[in-house]
């Protein structure tokens, strides 16, 4: 009787063990390709660990922010991620009031494309006080366009639900969308527009991160395939040109 509850104590700590490490992975479920987002808010990150995770096919990381912050972990992230094997793309917070080029030479200082294997993206979900939304929506499609031009491709779109439908509703069609949305149920837009990837919680865990991370899956028959990066060489040293803003 004895050795018998030895062999259960055992089956019960390897199922628990796989338990966590299938929590670890993804939280939704494991059926779908699945990428993290970071910034410095994550400290520091252990990159081999996450190199391991077989789950974990893609890391977005923050390289700018506004006209000149610079994320502080940006360089240190990239160049591990990149040496543990994992498709990186980076992204940049939109600030609506900054002048655009000057947000775009900032992103583009630090979105080098010989670095990219994913489409930039960028991050847009504050609208800032005083802005009617014509003007909201006017800058965001211009810097839009600077980013398409300096890089010769469209860049994806971040947002979330909520935003989207009150602010970008058939604004930016052109552009790939990735929404946040943190719950059980998959986003719904007001205008059923098709978006290729999900933000579906932003505290999940796995390890070589302390603490929590925004985890993300993309949706339906989406795939890596479609956010890859085009190195033509040609936007290396794209001049930053940039349309008067309605103020």
């Amino acid at each position: 009787m004895k050795k018998f509850a030895i062999i259960l104590l055992n089956i019960l700590a390897t199922t628990l063990t796989a338990s966590a490490q299938y929590y670890i992975e993804c939280e939704d479920t494991c059926r779908h390709m699945h990428g993290i987002d970071i910034s410095h808010h994550q400290k520091e990150i252990f990159w081999e660990a996450i190199g391991e995770n077989s789950k974990m096919a893609f890391v977005y990381m923050k390289a700018t922010e506004g006209g000149d912050f610079i994320d502080p972990a940006f360089e240190r992230n990239i160049r591990l991620a990149k040496r543990y094997g994992l498709k990186v793309g980076v992204y940049h917070y939109f600030r609506a009031r900054t002048p655009l080029e000057k947000q775009a030479r900032n992103f583009r200082a630090q979105c080098r494309p010989e670095d990219q294997d994913l489409l930039p993206m960028i991050d847009i979900e504050d609208k800032p006080s005083g802005m009617t939304n014509a003007q909201f929506v006017d800058s965001v499609q211009k810097f839009l366009e600077i980013v398409t031009r300096i890089y010769n491709q469209k860049p994806l779109v971040y947002t979330y639900t909520n935003f989207y439908n009150n602010y970008l509703l058939g604004k930016v069609n052109d552009y790939k969308l990735w929404i946040a949305q943190y719950s059980t149920n998959e986003p719904r837009l007001r205008d059923e527009r098709d978006y290729i990837m999900w933000q579906y919680t932003a505290k999940g865990r796995i390890n070589g991160v302390q603490g929590y991370v925004d985890k993300n899956r993309f949706m339906g028959r989406h795939s890596m395939r479609e956010i890859r990066f085009r190195n033509s060489g040609s936007n290396r040293h794209t001049h930053v040109e940039v349309y008067p803003v309605e103020r």
